[in-house]
């Protein structure tokens, strides 16, 4: 089985993908993971990352040529913003999980422990980076969700709540693959 969560920074991409990996014995493998050691490795922030990426498509080929080659080797949950266009033709379930900008980049604070008006700033200039880097290269327009099985919005409701509703998206996929 191949799943695809996809959405903005903060919406609980890696939360519900971490999830779905443990309990479904699947494969995580994160984008942002290795955005984030791409950075560090270079010494940068992650908008400035985004900016170089922005210059270098290299870096976001690198990512993404990853997400697919291990979606190749099956039973994987691909936790990336591109996961569902980059899985597209072989996940089983492709979700999008989405939250208001403010809702994320306050998740995104409480969880760094970082200043609100500063991952605000860096939220909505790396999220105006991957729009425009992923136009250009892959031609896809990030508001288009018509590609997604489901689309989960993570601030209506709880985890457990949100969990129970994944579980049971992937239970009935289960049931009609095996009948």
């Amino acid at each position: 089985m191949i799943i695809a969560i996809a959405g903005f920074h903060g919406a609980g991409k890696s939360t519900i993908a971490k999830y779905i990996a443990k309990k479904y014995n699947l494969r995580y493998i994160s984008s942002g993971e290795l955005f984030r050691k791409i950075a560090g490795e270079r010494g940068v922030s992650l908008s400035e990352l985004s900016r170089i990426a922005e210059e270098d498509p290299s870096i976001d080929y690198e990512i993404d040529n990853r997400i697919r080659e291990e979606a190749k080797k099956g039973s994987m949950v691909g936790d990336a913003l591109l996961s569902g266009w980059m899985l597209k033709d072989v996940a089983d379930i492709k979700i999008w999980l989405k939250a208001p900008l403010e809702v994320r980049v306050k998740r995104i604070a409480d969880r760094e422990g970082r200043d609100y008006n500063e991952v605000y700033n860096e939220t909505l200039e790396r999220e105006n980076s991957e729009r425009r880097r992923f136009r250009k290269y892959y031609g896809v327009d990030l508001d288009d969700l018509s590609i997604y099985d489901y689309i989960l919005s993570t601030h209506l409701i709880d985890l457990n709540t949100l969990i129970k509703i994944i579980d049971e998206i992937i239970s009935n996929y289960m049931v009609r693959r095996e009948g």
